[in-house]
């Protein structure tokens, strides 16, 4: 294992497009639905598993390059415990390439949507624990160099979010092909990524790190501020936890087979309340057996409803484990926790939880 601080040693690196196909388009061919990968492998090479890094909304795969005021990101830090490390720029964004003609309408990230979500929640304080947030290096604001920096990142994405996830799913599924058996790193709106490429490919995902993932079950949750702080929006989720197709068990046909129901009361002050399976449940067989970790911080609009993904997955059969930082001395974390200032302590967290669990060569 390498030293933080020593220069990387890199037997080889790269990038490569995984998955796409060609279409028929306006009298032309072209190729849609390609994914950029870009890989590093160690000098040493100690971990016969690589990881695999996908990003979130908004977002590319720089988030783990890197951080906006100039540290290591998790992809060094992974690099340097012997892993062989993907990271991708999701399909219609980024290196990826956008047709706008097939990939239809983008939104945009604004400023003021990443301030109050990401870098200076406390301002705002839009969820009950968005006053913890602390760890964001600088202001978190506009005209701060870290801000800037990091908005300099923020890209245009495909606005159709079920078309995101069935592409990502695809090139997902043809990364694993290629490079074999992989742990999955999701962040945010990758989050169900993970969960529909093991469904595909279950014999290929070895773990699946969940970090704060894209949710609640069912329904987005409008986040109000005080008093009320939360509010169903439109159910965007209809296989559960994801846009795209599920194994259950019994089997369904159809996601209308499936029939959800709200808890009464929150689990605890300062939560919104789940939205369930009725019962009695159905599995999801494809994605019990595996590793599995969700991870949420103090401070993030997740912290508020993570759970429900937690309560979710535990009520369809999947163990997994549910940690929120706090829980082991780690506070003050907002969304982005990659790029804050203790990046590197959360990644040694995740590293050593998948150590523990997979067995190394």
């Amino acid at each position: 294992m390498e030293q933080p601080n020593a220069p990387l040693r890199v037997a080889d690196q790269g990038y490569f497009f995984a998955g796409g196909r060609y279409v028929e388009h306006q009298g032309a061919t072209i190729r849609v639905g390609q994914m950029f990968v870009e890989y590093q492998i160690p000098a040493e090479r100690t971990r016969p598993f690589p990881v695999v890094m996908f990003h979130g909304g908004g977002q590319t795969g720089t988030n783990y390059l890197s951080t906006p005021d100039g540290r290591a990101g998790w992809a060094d830090y992974f690099l340097r415990q012997g892993y062989a490390v993907y990271v991708v720029d999701q399909p219609g964004r980024a290196r990826s390439g956008y047709f706008s003609s097939v990939y239809g309408k983008t939104r945009r990230p604004t400023v003021e949507v990443v301030e109050r979500r990401f870098t200076a929640p406390a301002v705002t304080k839009l969820w009950p624990q968005a006053h913890l947030h602390t760890r964001w290096p600088g202001t978190g604001q506009r005209g701060d160099p870290t801000f800037d920096q990091f908005f300099a990142s923020q890209v245009e994405s495909i606005e159709d979010g079920d078309l995101t996830e069935s592409l990502v799913r695809d090139a997902g599924v043809a990364l694993l092909e290629r490079i074999g058996p992989s742990i999955l790193v999701t962040h945010s709106q990758s989050g169900p990524f993970g969960w529909a490429i093991a469904d595909r490919a279950r014999e290929r995902v070895k773990a699946i790190l969940a970090i704060e993932p894209n949710g609640p079950p069912v329904h987005e949750l409008e986040l109000l501020g005080p008093p009320e702080w939360f509010s169903d929006a439109a159910r965007t989720r209809p296989w559960g936890i994801a846009r795209v197709p599920l194994t259950y068990d019994p089997p369904i046909n159809d996601a209308s087979e499936l029939r959800f129901v709200k808890q009464s009361s929150p689990d605890a002050t300062g939560l919104a309340c789940c939205w369930l399976q009725a019962e009695p449940a159905r599995k999801l067989p494809r994605l019990s057996g595996l590793p599995i970790l969700i991870v949420t911080s103090e401070a993030s609009y997740h912290a508020a409803y993570d759970h429900g993904t937690s309560k979710y997955l535990a009520q369809a059969g999947v163990e997994h484990a549910f940690l929120r930082l706090p829980d082991v001395g780690i506070r003050g974390n907002g969304h982005m926790m990659m790029l804050e200032e203790n990046n590197l302590e959360i990644a040694a967290l995740l590293h050593d939880w998948v150590a523990q669990r997979i067995a190394q060569a």
